[in-house]
């Protein structure tokens, strides 16, 4: 079995390794666009055209499913990648977890970057999954950029910012973008100096998506299987290595003890 995950940088690790733990027995396909990052000043014509050369470099793996693990390329180019790949390569986006944290009934935050905060998209996610729920909406200008790369001063000083806006008695905080579940230690930090010591329900997107590439693919989770899966990466459509900021982070550590394959 082969799970292949795309992103503009290294937003994708988290999800990645929760796929490695699901399926220890997976090879994993990791399609980044160094050349082309960050995505998100992009224009939508722009940045589909981007998702597409790097989604169509996964597909030349011949992968079982690919996850888009960009919540800023699940908003804009979901549709085209679906329409150039299904039905042959299962296609999984990346959605905010919204949903569970609203059902949780409490007060819920919204960290994401400052295009998709306030944003159209968003606001109908909140409409649909949150209402009569109270929703604090948090911009995070610079963060997916520090975690990008390793910037662990630039980190600190964007997630205190972040969370300086979040309410004090927060109950669920939804990580509204890939690069920020590498980072939950310094978030922890900065909220439990915010709040007083208590700390909110995360919600990240990484484990959903990987169960439900699982689910599209047609296997069941196996944590206890051999640990034979390969890994390949690909950057901006060429054959390399995990960038040296990836492995900072434990997601890329774990990634980068697997077995190295490549094609």
């Amino acid at each position: 079995m082969k799970i292949a995950l795309m992103d503009s940088g290294i937003g994708l690790l988290a999800a990645a390794a929760a796929v490695r733990r699901l399926r220890p027995d997976a090879d994993i396909v990791l399609s980044s666009d160094p050349d082309g990052m960050p995505w998100g000043p992009r224009t939508p014509e722009d940045l589909t055209g981007r998702a597409l050369d790097v989604a169509r470099a996964a597909a030349g793996a011949l992968p079982d499913a690919l996850i888009v693990a960009c919540n800023t390329a699940s908003v804009h180019s979901l549709p085209a990648l679906r329409a150039e790949l299904e039905p042959g390569i299962p296609v999984i986006g990346t959605v905010p977890a919204i949903k569970p944290a609203a059902a949780r009934g409490g007060k819920v935050a919204i960290w994401a970057t400052p295009a998709t905060t306030g944003s159209p998209y968003q606001r109908g996610l909140i409409r649909e999954f949150a209402a009569g729920a109270e929703v604090t909406e948090v911009p995070c200008p610079g963060l997916a950029d520090a975690v990008q790369w390793a910037d662990e001063d630039a980190v600190r000083r964007t997630v205190a910012a972040a969370a300086a806006l979040t309410p004090p008695d927060v109950t669920d905080l939804v990580l509204g973008c890939t690069h920020y579940e590498l980072v939950v230690e310094p978030i922890e930090a900065a909220l439990r100096l915010r709040t007083g010591g208590a700390l909110p329900v995360f919600h990240g997107s990484a484990d959903a998506v990987a169960a439900q590439a699982l689910r599209r693919v047609g296997v069941p989770a196996a944590p206890g299987a051999a640990a034979t899966g390969g890994l390949t990466v690909l950057l901006s459509g060429r054959t390399g290595e995990l960038p040296a900021e990836a492995l900072t982070y434990e997601a890329g550590r774990l990634l980068a003890g697997a077995a190295p394959v490549r094609g």
